[in-house]
């Protein structure tokens, strides 16, 4: 237990530091693709920390206790999204048996979290464009809620042919989406991939689905009236989340080690850094998830007005998402044919 606690710490100071480089690497991405030189790779952590130096200013007319509580919420929420998600694969993919096993369900409910607790806040803040950016903001969420139910419950019902708890996000470290999966199994996988690739920058509030901030519009929506600390702690549960929701991806997905893969075993000497790698590769997944989820998508896409985002995900992807379902479904009844 006492080796298990230490990884949990290390997951959430490792990722503080590991998303706030993602998202610079993002922004780098981003210029370079748009001929540009752009930022350095650790401005975000730059950016948290002058912000921590700098004075916080309550607005007048805010309701204060839910203006100053709305960003701890959502920070604490993004640390616990982190650790839940990827505590089990991280115990698994280094050989310590975690006493989590991580619920699909449960990750649901902890994806909504940091946004409710920032639409609270905006609410509470007592500015009109705060009020506009959170009503776009809950527009947003209600809209992705469907496509990833329905990816929770297809990979669940993939899972329930096994020995396996199909909810159990441990359970797809063995009995993974593509196992034994045939032709349409295997098409309905990719459409539940690019459902994912699809709701990913929408819950990051990134182009074209960043409407709740939209800074050209409403002069960045439900964060116009947060400064100093307050900021700064929403900016890292942006981080938090970018690295959890790209992470659950790939445990989804592409949860298959370097081991797995290749049946390499890594090592200096008499010591084994097979652990290192693993995690390593499990970083370099990470990052190609929310290059191509975000970086690229933002880069390619202007941003939507939020009667189309609403559209797109409740129908469009929606669908996409269900016509994934339907194949899985029907996979095994087509092997017997």
């Amino acid at each position: 237990m006492g080796e298990v606690i230490g990884v949990a710490i290390a997951i959430v100071v490792s990722g503080v530091i590991t998303g706030l480089f993602l998202k610079g690497i993002d922004r780098k991405l981003a210029a370079y693709m748009q001929s540009r030189i752009g930022p350095p790779i650790a401005q975000p952590i730059y950016d948290i920390l002058k912000l921590m130096q700098k004075q916080t200013i309550i607005p007048a007319t805010s309701v204060r206790w839910l203006f100053t509580g709305a960003p701890l919420i959502a920070l604490t929420s993004g640390i616990v999204l982190l650790l839940y998600i990827s505590l089990s694969y991280i115990c698994y993919i280094i050989g310590l048996q975690s006493p989590v096993q991580g619920d699909l369900i449960v990750v649901m409910y902890l994806i909504l979290i940091p946004s409710i607790a920032i639409i609270s806040g905006a609410f509470a803040s007592g500015s009109p464009y705060a009020a506009i950016g959170a009503q776009r903001e809950m527009v947003i969420v209600m809209s992705t809620e469907l496509p990833i139910a329905v990816v929770v419950l297809s990979i669940a019902w993939h899972v329930a042919d096994s020995m396996y708890n199909p909810f159990a996000l441990q359970s797809l470290f063995e009995y993974t989406l593509w196992h034994h999966a045939g032709a349409f199994g295997v098409l309905g996988g990719i459409l539940l991939f690019l459902t994912m690739i699809l709701v990913l920058p929408a819950e990051m509030s990134k182009v074209p689905f960043d409407q709740a901030e939209a800074e050209t519009e409403i002069a960045e929506g439900v964060m116009v009236e947060y400064s100093g600390k307050f900021l700064a702690f929403l900016l890292l549960t942006d981080a938090f989340k970018a690295l959890s929701l790209s992470a659950l991806i790939v445990i989804l997905f592409f949860p298959y080690t370097c081991t797995d893969l290749f049946g390499l075993s890594f090592s200096i000497g008499s010591i084994s850094i097979i652990p290192l790698v693993e995690i390593i590769f499990f970083l370099g997944k990470v990052f190609i998830i929310y290059s191509i989820g975000v970086t690229v998508i933002r880069v390619i896409m202007a941003r939507m007005k939020i009667s189309q985002v609403a559209k797109v995900f409740l129908f469009a992807v929606s669908a996409i998402s269900i016509i994934g379902m339907v194949l899985i479904m029907l996979d095994p009844k087509m092997k017997m044919i």
